[in-house]
């Protein structure tokens, strides 16, 4: 995989995956979604979870420090989502801000962090290229 178009995946994964908040935000104040909690919490079925458990990614990166750090920090975003969308829909809207406001906020916080310093050091690598 060439290293724009890794850097292209992350990029659009940190947008992505930054409009989460409004969507679970919204699910938790009208107590509804159109999303369920079993596929929300899957992390191989959003368009950056299929590329990065799909074939597209080299050997040399799927062994790397970050690849390995996005993936676990990825799956653990996804699943806290996925808990936020449980809550919703058994009517739980009470607790489902409080583990809005906290642990999810706290898991995708971290993803995005990780997500930006992945990209800046794909930046840095394609301008020593």
């Amino acid at each position: 995989m060439h290293e724009r178009d890794l850097l292209a995946q992350v990029q659009a994964a940190i947008g992505a995956h930054g409009a989460w908040k409004l969507k679970l935000s919204t699910a938790v104040s009208t107590g509804r979604s159109d999303d369920e909690p079993a596929s929300v919490c899957r992390d191989d079925l959003c368009r950056f979870g299929v590329w990065l458990h799909g074939p597209d990614i080299d050997p040399a990166t799927r062994e790397s420090k970050p690849y390995q750090v996005i993936r676990r920090l990825h799956a653990e975003f996804h699943q806290c989502a996925g808990a936020v969308l449980d809550l919703v829909k058994r009517g739980d809207q009470a607790r489902a801000r409080a583990f809005l406001e906290g642990e999810y906020t706290d898991r995708s916080a971290t993803l995005i962090r990780a997500l930006t310093l992945w990209k800046s050091e794909l930046q840095a690598a394609s301008e020593l290229a």
